[in-house]
Protein backbone atom coordinates (compact mmCIF):
# COMPACT_ATOMS: atom_id res chain seq x y z
CA UNK A 1 0.00 0.00 0.00
CA UNK A 2 1.30 3.30 -1.19
CA UNK A 3 1.67 6.39 1.46
CA UNK A 4 2.86 8.84 -0.37
CA UNK A 5 5.29 9.27 -3.57
CA UNK A 6 8.54 7.47 -1.53
CA UNK A 7 6.63 5.51 1.07
CA UNK A 8 4.91 2.29 0.79
CA UNK A 9 3.97 -0.46 3.89
CA UNK A 10 3.28 -4.04 2.98
CA UNK A 11 -0.03 -5.39 3.72
CA UNK A 12 1.36 -7.92 6.21
CA UNK A 13 2.26 -5.19 8.57
CA UNK A 14 -1.56 -4.06 8.90
CA UNK A 15 -3.93 -5.69 10.47
CA UNK A 16 -7.51 -5.81 9.54
CA UNK A 17 -10.61 -6.97 11.48
CA UNK A 18 -13.97 -7.54 10.53
CA UNK A 19 -16.79 -7.06 13.00
CA UNK A 20 -20.66 -6.38 12.87
CA UNK A 21 -21.24 -2.62 11.68
CA UNK A 22 -23.16 -0.74 14.33
CA UNK A 23 -26.29 1.64 13.14
CA UNK A 24 -29.33 1.26 11.33
CA UNK A 25 -29.22 -1.38 8.32
CA UNK A 26 -31.97 -3.96 8.63
CA UNK A 27 -31.68 -7.75 8.24
CA UNK A 28 -28.49 -7.39 6.66
CA UNK A 29 -26.46 -5.68 9.29
CA UNK A 30 -27.39 -8.59 11.65
CA UNK A 31 -25.70 -11.51 9.85
CA UNK A 32 -22.36 -9.53 7.94
CA UNK A 33 -19.25 -8.58 9.49
CA UNK A 34 -19.01 -5.66 6.91
CA UNK A 35 -17.10 -3.23 9.19
CA UNK A 36 -13.37 -3.23 8.88
CA UNK A 37 -10.62 -1.63 11.07
CA UNK A 38 -7.13 -1.52 9.32
CA UNK A 39 -4.68 -1.09 12.50
CA UNK A 40 -1.07 -0.05 11.55
CA UNK A 41 1.52 -0.39 14.65
CA UNK A 42 4.26 2.17 13.71
CA UNK A 43 6.69 0.84 16.24
CA UNK A 44 6.94 -2.54 14.97
CA UNK A 45 7.61 -1.67 11.44
CA UNK A 46 10.23 -2.88 9.46
CA UNK A 47 9.79 -0.70 6.04
CA UNK A 48 9.94 2.66 8.11
CA UNK A 49 12.95 4.48 8.82
CA UNK A 50 13.18 5.68 12.65
CA UNK A 51 13.02 9.28 11.54
CA UNK A 52 9.86 8.71 10.00
CA UNK A 53 8.44 6.02 12.85
CA UNK A 54 9.35 9.37 15.31
CA UNK A 55 7.27 12.00 12.71
CA UNK A 56 4.24 9.54 12.77
CA UNK A 57 4.23 8.52 16.18
CA UNK A 58 4.56 11.78 17.26
CA UNK A 59 1.53 13.07 15.15
CA UNK A 60 -0.48 10.08 15.57
CA UNK A 61 0.63 7.91 17.95
CA UNK A 62 2.19 4.65 18.41
CA UNK A 63 -1.06 2.63 16.50
CA UNK A 64 -2.93 4.45 13.74
CA UNK A 65 -6.28 2.93 13.35
CA UNK A 66 -8.60 3.63 10.42
CA UNK A 67 -12.50 2.20 10.19
CA UNK A 68 -14.98 2.10 7.62
CA UNK A 69 -18.32 0.88 8.02
CA UNK A 70 -19.83 3.10 5.26
CA UNK A 71 -20.56 0.01 2.51
CA UNK A 72 -22.71 -2.89 3.50
CA UNK A 73 -19.75 -5.30 1.38
CA UNK A 74 -16.64 -5.77 3.32
CA UNK A 75 -14.60 -5.78 0.45
CA UNK A 76 -15.49 -2.07 -0.17
CA UNK A 77 -14.78 -1.58 3.68
CA UNK A 78 -11.97 -3.33 3.75
CA UNK A 79 -10.57 -0.84 0.50
CA UNK A 80 -12.12 2.40 2.00
CA UNK A 81 -10.17 1.62 5.82
CA UNK A 82 -6.97 1.41 3.49
CA UNK A 83 -7.39 4.36 1.89
CA UNK A 84 -8.27 6.16 5.58
CA UNK A 85 -5.37 4.33 6.66
CA UNK A 86 -2.45 5.87 4.14
CA UNK A 87 -4.10 9.42 4.58
CA UNK A 88 -3.47 9.61 8.20
CA UNK A 89 0.41 7.93 7.85
CA UNK A 90 0.97 10.45 4.67
CA UNK A 91 -0.45 13.48 6.66
CA UNK A 92 1.89 12.10 9.69
CA UNK A 93 4.94 11.96 7.55
CA UNK A 94 4.53 15.26 6.16
CA UNK A 95 7.04 17.71 6.40
CA UNK A 96 5.38 21.63 7.01
CA UNK A 97 6.84 24.05 5.38
CA UNK A 98 9.69 26.40 7.12
CA UNK A 99 8.18 29.61 7.59
CA UNK A 100 10.47 32.91 6.87
CA UNK A 101 9.95 36.00 8.98
CA UNK A 102 9.38 39.17 6.84
CA UNK A 103 8.80 42.84 7.64
CA UNK A 104 6.00 44.49 6.63
CA UNK A 105 6.84 46.68 3.22
CA UNK A 106 7.26 50.65 3.89
CA UNK A 107 3.74 51.25 1.77
CA UNK A 108 2.18 48.36 3.79
CA UNK A 109 3.03 50.46 6.99
CA UNK A 110 1.66 53.47 5.49
CA UNK A 111 -1.70 52.10 4.63
CA UNK A 112 -1.85 50.59 7.71
CA UNK A 113 -1.24 54.19 9.67
CA UNK A 114 -3.98 56.19 7.15
CA UNK A 115 -6.39 53.46 7.79
CA UNK A 116 -6.30 53.79 11.58
CA UNK A 117 -6.33 57.56 11.12
CA UNK A 118 -8.95 57.38 8.75
CA UNK A 119 -10.85 54.85 11.55
CA UNK A 120 -9.81 57.48 13.73
CA UNK A 121 -11.73 60.50 11.94
CA UNK A 122 -14.94 58.78 11.44
CA UNK A 123 -15.06 57.73 15.33
CA UNK A 124 -14.43 61.31 16.30
CA UNK A 125 -17.07 62.69 14.09
CA UNK A 126 -19.91 60.28 15.73
CA UNK A 127 -19.38 62.09 18.67
CA UNK A 128 -21.79 64.30 19.99
CA UNK A 129 -20.68 68.26 19.46
CA UNK A 130 -18.49 69.55 23.18
CA UNK A 131 -19.97 72.03 25.32
CA UNK A 132 -18.43 75.55 25.24
CA UNK A 133 -18.06 76.44 28.51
Amino acid sequence: MWINRDVAVPLREITLRASRSSGPGGQHANVTASRVEAVFDVAGSDTLTEAQKARIMARCGPVVRAIAQDARSQARNRELALERLAAKLAAGLEVPKQRRATRPSRTARKKRIESKRRRSQTKRLRRPPEADQ
